[in-house]
C-alpha cells in the first residue's frame, strides 16, 4: 500500500484484504490498537549521533552550560549563537481579524512575498539575554559583521575577560578560518578579552540553547506571519528582542553529561 501514515478506516479493509479476519469495523481496529498502545497515524523523528567525537564535543558545552552562572561572575561569559535564516515578511491580502468571543484570529491565506531577512543572534546563557541584528544576506561577512558590532561591544560593556562562543558547524561561520580570524581582530582590535570557540558535534543543534529561543520567536512574532516589508519585520524582532530581555531569564535546561554518558553506554 503507498501510504507512509495509517488510519483505522485503511486498516480495517486491508486486514479484510489479508484474510486475517472475515469482517471487521474500524471502530474495532481502533480498540484493537488502543489495547496495544499502538498508534499507527503517528511519527516521531530522531536523529542517531553519526560524529564519532559527539561525546567528547557534547560533554564541554553541557559542563558550560551547568557552570555559566558562576563563571560568568568570575568574568567568563557562555554565549549560544546561530542564524535563524531566511524569515519571510508575507503580507496578507487582508490584515488579520482579532479575535471576539467565540472566534479565534482569522488570517486571510493569500499573501504577497515582501523579501526575506538572517537574523544573527546570540544568548547569554547566565542570564538570558538575547542579542541580535537582521541582515539581508547570510555569510561569513555578515557573521563577522555581528560578532564585531554586536557581541564585542556588549563583551566591552560587560567587561568579561573571556568569551565561550559556543557554534554549530554551519558554513556561514567558517570553521576552518574563524578562529585565526578572531586571533587577529583581538590583536588588533587591543581586546581586553579572549575568544574561545567551543564547537558542537555536527548535526547537534539541538544542544545549542539559542535555538529554544527562535522557538519562541517563532510562536510570538513571526506566527502568524503578517508584515507590510522587511523594515516592518526587522522592527518587530528587535521590538520583541527587547521586550523578551526586559524579563529574561535562563533556560531551563535539563539535560546533563551524566545523561549523555548514560545513554551513550546503552547505545
Amino acid at each position: 500500500m503507498p501510504l507512509a501514515r495509517w488510519s483505522c478506516a485503511e486498516l480495517a479493509p486491508q486486514l479484510i484484504m489479508l484474510g486475517v479476519v472475515a469482517s471487521v469495523a474500524a471502530s474495532t481496529v481502533w480498540r484493537w490498537l488502543k489495547a496495544e498502545r499502538l498508534k499507527p497515524w503517528r511519527y516521531h523523528t530522531w536523529q542517531h549521533p553519526i560524529d564519532p567525537n559527539f561525546l567528547a564535543l557534547a560533554t564541554p558545552v553541557l559542563r558550560l552550560y551547568e557552570q555559566a552562572i558562576a563563571l560568568l561572575k568570575q568574568g567568563l561569559w557562555v554565549v549560544c549563537a546561530d542564524e535563524k535564516t531566511s524569515i519571510q515578511a508575507r503580507e496578507g491580502l487582508h490584515p488579520p481579524d482579532p479575535a471576539s468571543p467565540g472566534e479565534p484570529v482569522h488570517v486571510a491565506p493569500r499573501y504577497k512575498r515582501r523579501g526575506a531577512l538572517q537574523l544573527f543572534a546570540a544568548l547569554s546563557v547566565a542570564d538570558g539575554l538575547v542579542y541580535g541584528c537582521c541582515r539581508e544576506r547570510k555569510r561569513f561577512v555578515d557573521f563577522q559583521a555581528f560578532l564585531l558590532e554586536v557581541l564585542v561591544p556588549e563583551a566591552l560593556r560587560r567587561g568579561v575577560t573571556l568569551i565561550y562562543l559556543i557554534l554549530d558547524n554551519a558554513s556561514t561561520h567558517v570553521p576552518k578560518q574563524l578562529e585565526a580570524w578572531l586571533a587577529q581582530q583581538q590583536k588588533a582590535q587591543d581586546w581586553p578579552f579572549a575568544i574561545q570557540v567551543v564547537w558542537l558535534p555536527k548535526y547537534a543543534s539541538w544542544l545549542d540553547q539559542i535555538e529554544i529561543w527562535f522557538s519562541i520567536l517563532q510562536r510570538k512574532v513571526l506566527t502568524p506571519n503578517h508584515f507590510p516589508d522587511l523594515d516592518a519585520l526587522k522592527q518587530r524582532i528587535l521590538n520583541f528582542t527587547a521586550h523578551y530581555n526586559r524579563s529574561a531569564g535562563p533556560i531551563k535546561w535539563s539535560y546533563t553529561v551524566i545523561q549523555l554518558v548514560e545513554k551513550f553506554a546503552t547505545d
